[in-house]
């Protein structure tokens, strides 16, 4: 091959293989897995005063909450490792509470897992960095309802404002029941 020839050949490859190395490197960075995550002690959930409701302890095997008690701003986020629209959500609301954690508390509930240890895995797996509490026995069933994914927005007085029944699909959602909801912009 004459030396023109390479070098016209060369012009039409070089821009295509800068162009596709620029994709994979954004498509590596994208599907990563994130860093792992930890399990967090409950203390940072707010609270009122217990009125003997339904217990359950922290997944930090520290501390139990009194899900009566709760207080917001709060998202308390009900989840098990065996969901899949459960795993579609955890990116989103790692995303979000990354922006929103100095404004309001999230909270996970762990539901149904044949063993704690596979919520504690899950958690530290997909780079879970909020409280979580564990259901071990079902009975949450009667308080959140059968289903997974649940997420409920709850006021600053312990009331109820707002219950997601579903998958969570975007960042975009969340924020803007975050702001319909409990008045508070994340951005």
């Amino acid at each position: 091959m004459n030396r023109s020839r390479w070098m016209r050949h060369w012009f039409i490859v070089l821009p295509a293989i800068l162009f596709l190395a620029g994709c994979s490197a954004d498509k590596i960075s994208a599907t990563q897995a994130p860093l792992p995550g930890e399990v967090v002690n409950c203390d940072s959930v707010p609270r009122g005063v217990p009125s003997a409701g339904l217990m359950l302890p922290c997944l930090d095997d520290n501390s139990q909450i009194d899900l009566s008690s709760l207080k917001g701003p709060l998202i308390v986020n009900v989840w098990g490792s065996w969901c899949a629209p459960c795993k579609a959500e955890i990116p989103i609301f790692r995303s979000f509470y990354a922006k929103a954690k100095t404004q309001l508390e999230l909270l996970g509930v762990d539901v149904e897992e044949a063993r704690i240890s596979e919520g504690v895995n899950f958690i530290i797996a997909n780079g879970m960095s909020w409280p979580n509490v564990y259901d071990p026995d079902g009975r949450t069933r009667g308080y959140f309802g059968p289903g997974v994914p649940v997420t409920w927005f709850i006021g600053t007085d312990g009331t109820v404002l707002f219950k997601k029944i579903g998958e969570i699909a975007s960042e975009e959602e969340l924020i803007d029941l975050t702001s319909k909801y409990l008045d508070i912009t994340v951005s």
